[in-house]
């Protein structure tokens, strides 16, 4: 039987993670993607699921961690962003990160050697024609603006929007050994790591509040009119912004020393930065947590002053965009369904969700949704107990519409487990994460076979 093709819409981690699982069920899919025909403020390539702000999948342990446990459930769906995360993976203490042109790469060559998948190249300029009777929307937090205002006006709401800040890459030859050091917080091992897989600069207590005095008083880049009161993504505060909460609040964020000791001295810094390995060959570092809006010269300045830093060489530095996305809880439904366009699906990042492996996880979703509607299957979404399900659960109603802000996968989305320990009382900390997730992997196989 010949079936129609499911278009989606933006090949990013999502619209390559759904259009991976259609063609995997047998629904043949176009994926649309504008670049290079029209690029983003932020992308760099025409690449298939080109990472622009880090490339970092964060931590990795699926037992005491949401998103690790998310890694897990996408594992066991045979994601593709998965898959090509772990065959590109760089050493990153308890995180999964990955050499972003290698993971790009990858995605792109097994979305382009699939029989089922047509890649077109080329912008999708308002709503989709009616004839197209299943489409994914996955254009992500850079929708483009022909395409965004008319999902705006269909769905009568406003889109929402926050400004997502881009941290510096310095080339790893320019740091100061003699200075730096390398080591994992507390010496953990991860997915690809050793202990050692973060170069530390330390700061003294005259050190770290020069620096934070430098921040603050440094030229910032200036918002147009139409921008300067759209909110900041908690998740992604600009180093400076948070700077300005509190001259300690960044001892306590990006540059807390805990479990980290100063081979030099022998003791724990006052404050340190860190980086972390951007590529395979290890000649690349990104600053992480140093997001920043600072003009080019100022992030220049004010970065060289951190001891090992003061010759630093910048392959990148850092920058700001504007990111949008929809009031998903009012506007989809629990498939993620338009509810005033039902043919409309929606995935990723413009549905309110935040990061690479939670928009890569509703694409997946959304792509296993149309391809059983297109297949005549009954619709089995996961239920609430798994990873899956929390961010579903959230993103299409469990989140108050009145206040709704983009969420990362935590085990606050998860229904509560009613099992005590040994003493009789209620599981608490490592013992309930643990709980959590052992019952969210047993209730996926289910769903897994059920779906199936």
């Amino acid at each position: 039987m010949s079936l129609k093709p499911v278009h989606v819409i933006g090949a990013g981690l999502a619209g390559s993670e759904a259009a991976w699982q259609i063609a995997q069920a047998g629904v043949p899919v176009v994926l649309h993607e504008m670049r290079p025909v029209r690029m983003t403020d932020a992308h760099k390539t025409d690449g298939c699921a080109e990472l622009v702000c880090s490339n970092s999948f964060r931590s990795d342990d699926a037992q005491n961690n949401a998103v690790g446990l998310l890694h897990e459930e996408m594992r066991r769906c045979q994601s593709l962003i998965m898959a090509c995360g772990d065959k590109t993976a760089v050493p990153a203490g308890g995180a999964l990160a990955v050499d972003r042109d290698a993971f790009s790469e990858k995605v792109t060559q097994a979305l382009h050697n699939h029989p089922l998948i047509t890649i077109d190249r080329g912008e999708v300029a308002g709503l989709p024609p009616e004839e197209w009777d299943s489409v994914i929307i996955a254009t992500g937090p850079l929708t483009s603006p022909a395409l965004a205002e008319a999902i705006r006006s269909l769905g009568g709401e406003d889109q929402l929007a926050f400004f997502d800040a881009i941290a510096p890459i310095v080339h790893t030859e320019s740091v100061d050994m003699n200075k730096a050091w390398f080591q994992s917080r507390y010496d953990k091992e991860g997915p690809a790591g050793t202990g050692k897989d973060y170069i530390n600069c330390p700061l003294e207590r005259d050190e770290y509040y020069a620096f934070v005095d430098a921040l603050l008083s440094a030229e910032k880049t200036e918002f147009k009119e139409w921008e300067k009161n759209t909110p900041y993504f908690e998740g992604c505060m600009p180093v400076e912004v948070m700077a300005e909460r509190g001259v300690d609040t960044l001892r306590f964020g990006p540059m807390k020393p805990v479990g980290l000791t100063n081979p030099k001295t022998g003791k724990r810094p006052y404050g340190v930065v860190q980086l972390r390995q951007d590529n395979a060959l290890g000649s690349l570092y990104n600053m992480v947590g140093f997001q920043t809006k600072m003009k080019y010269a100022e992030q220049t300045r004010v970065f060289r002053m951190i001891p090992g830093l003061e010759d630093a060489q910048f392959a990148r530095l850092g920058g700001l965009h504007r990111n949008t996305f929809i009031n998903s809880p009012r506007l989809l439904n629990h498939v993620l369904q338009m509810k005033a366009r039902p043919s409309l699906r929606f995935a990723g990042q413009i549905t309110g969700c935040e990061g690479y492996v939670e928009s890569a996880a509703v694409g997946l979703m959304a792509g296993r949704f149309a391809a059983a509607e297109r297949l005549g299957r009954d619709i089995v979404y996961p239920p609430a107990t798994t990873a899956f399900g929390a961010i579903l659960h959230h993103i299409t109603g469990g989140a108050n519409a009145e206040t709704f802000q983009p969420m990362n996968v935590n085990f606050g989305l998860f229904p509560d487990i009613d099992l005590k320990n040994p003493k009789g009382k209620p599981l608490r900390g490592a013992e309930r994460k643990q709980a959590l997730s052992a019952r969210a992997l047993a209730d996926l196989d289910v769903w897994l076979n059920s779906a199936a």
